[in-house]
C-alpha cells in the first residue's frame, strides 16, 4: 500500500514538471519566433501587437503613462490608439523595459522582453490553474484534464506570447475563482479574501471584457455571509463588515486612481471608450457596420460566419488569425466540448447530498459562473453589430476556467467513466491528456512555426 501511494506521488510528480515544462516550451517557441509587424506569408504577426506594442514602448521611453491621442502611438491609418484602454499591463512591461534599456538599445531584447512579462504571467495562470484543480477535483484523473483543457487549449497559451493586456486578465479571473473557491471553504479566510481581491483588482485594470466576474464575485461574496439558522435566515454582518471592508478599500485604493484620470483626461468618460469613438469620427473615419447599415442582429449572427468563426477562434487561430491548425484538432475539441457539456446537463452527480444550506449557495454559484461565460460573448456581439464586425475567440476566452470545468466535470460523469475500472480510467485519460498535449505541439510546431521562420524578420 506504502508503494503504490509512492508510485503515485512520483507519477504526480512527473506531471507536475511535464506540464510546466510543456508550457514553457511552445510558449517560449511562439513568443521568441513570431514577426512583430504585418509580414507575408499569411500575416503571422500576432493580432494587433504592432499597434499594443507602442504603449509599452512610450512607457519605456518617456517613463510616463500616455494619453489616447499621443500621435506616437497611431498606427498607419489607424486613427485611434491603445492608449485609451487599460493600461496595467503596458505599465508592467513597459517599466521592466525601461529598466532593460538601462543595459541595452537592442529593438529585439525590449520586444521579448515585454512579450517574457505575458509569457510569466501565463505560467502565473498555469500554477494557479493547478491549485484550483486540486479545490475542484477529488479524481487527479479529472483534474489533470482540467490543467491541461485550460492551459493547453492552442488559443488560450497563445495569449500569453504576445502583447496583450489579455494574458493578464486570464490570470486574474484564476485568481478571482481560486478566491472564491477557497472563500466558501473557510469562510473566506484572509488567504481566500487576498487572492480575490488581487483578482478584482488585475482584472479592473486589465480588460473589461471580464469585468463580468468582477460583478459575479461580488454576489457570490455578499450571499456567503447569508445563513440559514433554527427559525430562518441570518445574515452575517459582521464578519461581511470585518472581511468586506478592507477589501473595497484596497480595490478603491488600487483602481480608482485608473478611472480618475480617465474622468479628468476625457471630460467624465471614466472608461474612455466613448472617447475613442469619437477621436476616431472626428478624422472622419467611418465604420461600416451591420447596425449602421440598418441590418437586423440575426442577419450578422445566422447569416454569415460568425458562430463557426467564433469556435474556430476559440480553438486555435494565431497571426492576425490567419493561421490555424489541423482539422483533426478542430473536430476533436468539438465532440470533448458536446460530450463534455452534454453529459454535465443530462447525468446527474453521485456525489454525497449537501446540506439543503448549502444547496442554495452551489446553485448561485453555477449561476453566476454561467453568467461569466456568457457576458463576454454577448459583449463580443454588441461590438461586433454596432462597432467592428469579428468573431474573434480571444474575445470569449475570459470564460475559459469555468468552461472547461463543466466539460471535465460532464466527463466525469459520463456512465461508461464511472463503469470504467481504474486502469481503465487511468488509460483513458492518459489518452485524452497526450491528444491535447500533441494537437497543441501540430498547431505550434507544424502549422504555426514554418511560418514564422518564413517571416523577414521578428520586428
Amino acid at each position: 500500500m506504502k508503494k503504490i501511494h509512492l508510485d503515485r506521488q512520483c507519477g504526480e510528480k512527473v506531471l507536475v514538471a511535464l506540464y510546466f515544462a510543456l508550457y514553457l516550451t511552445v510558449a517560449l517557441t511562439i513568443a521568441l519566433n513570431q514577426p512583430l509587424n504585418d509580414t507575408l506569408p499569411s500575416l503571422c504577426n500576432p493580432p494587433d501587437e504592432h499597434s499594443r506594442y507602442k504603449v509599452p514602448l512610450y512607457i519605456c521611453n518617456h517613463g510616463t503613462l500616455p494619453t489616447g491621442f499621443e500621435e506616437e502611438l497611431f498606427s498607419g491609418g489607424c486613427r485611434w490608439t491603445y492608449g485609451f484602454y487599460t493600461l496595467l499591463p503596458y505599465m508592467v512591461q513597459g517599466y521592466i523595459m525601461r529598466f532593460v534599456n538601462l543595459f541595452t538599445d537592442s529593438p529585439l531584447a525590449l520586444l521579448y522582453t515585454a512579450r517574457m512579462v505575458n509569457v510569466a504571467i501565463g505560467l502565473g495562470m498555469a500554477v494557479m490553474v493547478l491549485l484550483l484543480g486540486k479545490k475542484l477535483f477529488r479524481d487527479v484523473r479529472v483534474r489533470w484534464l482540467f490543467c491541461f483543457l485550460v492551459t493547453f487549449l492552442p488559443q488560450s497559451i497563445f495569449l500569453h506570447t504576445y502583447v496583450n493586456p489579455d494574458s493578464m486578465c486570464l490570470f486574474s479571473t484564476a485568481l478571482m475563482l481560486y478566491g472564491l473557491v477557497c472563500g466558501y471553504g473557510d469562510g473566506f479566510s484572509v488567504k481566500s479574501c487576498a487572492f480575490l481581491t488581487v483578482g478584482v483588482i488585475l482584472c479592473a485594470l486589465s480588460y473589461y471584457n471580464a469585468y463580468g466576474f468582477i460583478l459575479g464575485s461580488a454576489v457570490l461574496f455578499i450571499a456567503c455571509f447569508l445563513k440559514k439558522e433554527a427559525g430562518g435566515w441570518r445574515y452575517d454582518w459582521k464578519s461581511f463588515l470585518r472581511k468586506g471592508i478592507p477589501m473595497a478599500a484596497a480595490v478603491l485604493l488600487c483602481v480608482s486612481w485608473s478611472f480618475i484620470r480617465n474622468y479628468i483626461l476625457y471630460d467624465g468618460d471614466i472608461i474612455g471608450l466613448t472617447t475613442k469613438e469619437n477621436f476616431v469620427k472626428s478624422f472622419g473615419i467611418a465604420r461600416d457596420t451591420y447596425y449602421s447599415e440598418g441590418k437586423p442582429l440575426s442577419e450578422m449572427l445566422f447569416h454569415t460566419d460568425f458562430f463557426r468563426g467564433l469556435y474556430y477562434t476559440f480553438v486555435a487561430s494565431y497571426g492576425s488569425a490567419s493561421l490555424h491548425t489541423w482539422g483533426e484538432t478542430y473536430r476533436f475539441y468539438k465532440i470533448l466540448f458536446a460530450v463534455g457539456l452534454l453529459s454535465m446537463l443530462c447525468f446527474r452527480s453521485r456525489e454525497k447530498k449537501v446540506p439543503r444550506d448549502y444547496r442554495w449557495k452551489q446553485i448561485l454559484f453555477h449561476t453566476v459562473m454561467v453568467f461569466c461565460m456568457i457576458m463576454p460573448l454577448i459583449l463580443l456581439i454588441r461590438y461586433a453589430y454596432t462597432v467592428d464586425y469579428q468573431y474573434q475567440g480571444r474575445y470569449v476566452l475570459q470564460g475559459i476556467i469555468p468552461l472547461m470545468y463543466y466539460v471535465s466535470r460532464g466527463l466525469e460523469k459520463i456512465p461508461l467513466w464511472r463503469k470504467c475500472p481504474e486502469k481503465g480510467k487511468t488509460f483513458l485519460s492518459a489518452v485524452l491528456l497526450a491528444v491535447i498535449a500533441v494537437s497543441l505541439l501540430i498547431t505550434v510546431y507544424v502549422y504555426a512555426l514554418p511560418y514564422y521562420l518564413q517571416a523577414p524578420g521578428i520586428l
